[in-house]
Order: C-alpha cells, then sequence, then structure tokens
C-alpha cells in the first residue's frame, strides 16, 4: 500500500479512486490532483514509482487542500461553535438529532439511533399497573 497523508490507500485500484480513501479528497479533487502532479488517473497504485508517488504528495500540498486531521478539526470546530452560540443547528447537533430539516416522524435511524418503543410501564406482581 501506498501511504499518502498518514493513510494507506489501496493498491489495486487506479489512483483517482484509491486518492478518495483521503478524508477531504473525492474524485474531481482526485482528478485535479493526478493532473497537477502529471500522473494518468488510470494507473494503478502498484505500478506507481516512488517519484510519482512524491510528485502526488506535493500536487496535495500545492492545491492547498485541507485533508485528514485538518479538515476533521475544522468541521470539529465548526460544529463546536454552533453548540456554543445555541444555535438551531447546534441544538440539533447536541441532541443527535437531524441538522439541515429532514423529516424524524419516520426515518432519520441514523442520527437518532436504534428505535426505543416507549411503553406504559411494566405490570406488578398483582397484576396491575405501578
Amino acid at each position: 500500500m501506498a501511504r499518502l497523508v498518514g493513510v494507506d490507500i489501496p493498491r489495486d485500484k487506479k489512483i483517482a479512486y484509491s486518492l478518495r480513501y483521503i478524508y477531504g479528497i473525492g474524485l474531481t479533487k482526485a482528478l485535479a490532483t493526478c493532473k497537477k502532479a502529471g500522473v494518468d488517473p488510470d494507473v494503478r497504485v502498484k505500478e506507481l514509482n516512488e517519484g510519482q508517488v512524491a510528485a502526488i504528495r506535493e500536487a496535495i500540498t500545492k492545491l492547498e487542500l485541507k485533508v485528514e486531521g485538518e479538515l476533521r478539526a475544522e468541521v470539529a470546530m465548526n460544529i463546536k461553535r454552533l453548540k456554543d452560540i445555541g444555535s438551531y443547528r447546534g441544538l440539533r447537533h447536541r441532541r443527535g438529532m437531524p441538522v439541515n430539516g429532514q423529516r424524524t416522524k419516520t426515518n432519520a435511524r441514523t442520527r437518532k439511533g436504534r428505535k426505543r418503543t416507549v411503553g406504559l410501564g411494566r405490570k406488578g406482581p398483582t397484576g396491575k399497573k405501578g
């Protein structure tokens, strides 16, 4: 595996798709990086030589892409700022609910977590509630 920006990228995939394993790089930025580095985006990672890998590393820094830790920290700080100022979006983040206006009566299970049925309570030994 080639190691770029602290991430092991898959060897058997084309470089344009392997670069997407780096947080903050999608297909468009991956293709731009390949173009800037002068590397064919259709070549497999295992076929790259050290010079090409170094050129890709340099291209990521030249394009001034925020990737991995730096980008994660920035996103976390943005969310923390929203929480601190008490905005609606910050409250939704704090409660673990969808932030961008999605419905919550149904769906939203990814954000809300597992469904917990709220019952009437458990019956005691006498068969009566309470």
